[in-house]
């Protein structure tokens, strides 16, 4: 009689581990739920990976500033600089720092003390790489010396994605100029932008001529 009774407590010891297991083998699978999108450590989004990628050249791009344009004088006394920009173009930016732009263009200028002129060797050394980790799809073009009437520098140039459309949504192919310009302790970097391929040369020139440091 002790014989049986033992095997039954086995017996039901063994169901009651086989439920448990069962139970807890359901249970988890129940919690499985569909991959969820990676989300990167770094603090990027998940979208920045897509903004590496160059954007194709448009082929009959956009953006030529008509060479009929008028061009008004800008003063920045926070920067210690001044300009002239097209007529007509929104301003926004604050302090030292300020952009002017219109549809797909646009000129970006900021200020900073400086002890000594850039020179194309210091601008491979450290802007190329600032440059590289700040901007969608950095492509160097090329790293000039430069010779300005408001002082003495270098300019880059790159290409890059712009940034999205505001309506469409579209994102275009830049090429930009980057003038980093010294005099009397002051460097001033001026960023003249547009689509790849289109004609600005005129408009540019005329900015970064008028480029002076006060």
């Amino acid at each position: 009689m002790k014989i049986s009774m033992t095997r039954k407590s086995r017996f039901g010891v063994a169901a009651a581990l086989l439920f448990l297991a069962v139970t807890a083998s359901a249970c988890g699978a129940g919690s499985i739920s569909p991959p969820a999108s990676k989300v990167p450590t770094d603090g990027s989004s998940p979208s920045a990976a897509a903004t590496d990628k160059r954007v194709p050249i448009e082929k009959n791009p956009p953006g030529d500033i008509p060479d009929n344009l008028a061009f008004v004088a800008y003063t920045n006394k926070a920067g210690s600089y001044a300009f002239t920009h097209p007529e007509g173009w929104a301003q926004t930016g604050a302090n030292a720092n300020v952009q002017f732009t219109d549809k797909l263009n646009g000129v970006n200028v900021d200020s900073l003390s400086a002890s000594q002129a850039p020179n194309v060797a210091n601008a491979k050394s450290t802007d190329v790489p600032r440059l590289k980790k700040s901007v969608p799809a950095f492509e160097l073009r090329k790293v000039s010396a430069v010779t300005l009437p408001g002082g003495t520098g270098v300019r880059i140039v790159f290409r890059r994605n712009s940034e999205p459309d505001a309506v469409t949504g579209k994102v275009y192919r830049d090429e930009v100029e980057e003038y980093s310009v010294f005099k009397s302790g002051r460097l001033v970097r001026m960023d003249l932008y547009g689509p790849v391929g289109a004609d600005n040369v005129d408009a540019y020139r005329t900015m970064s001529q008028s480029l002076s440091i006060r």
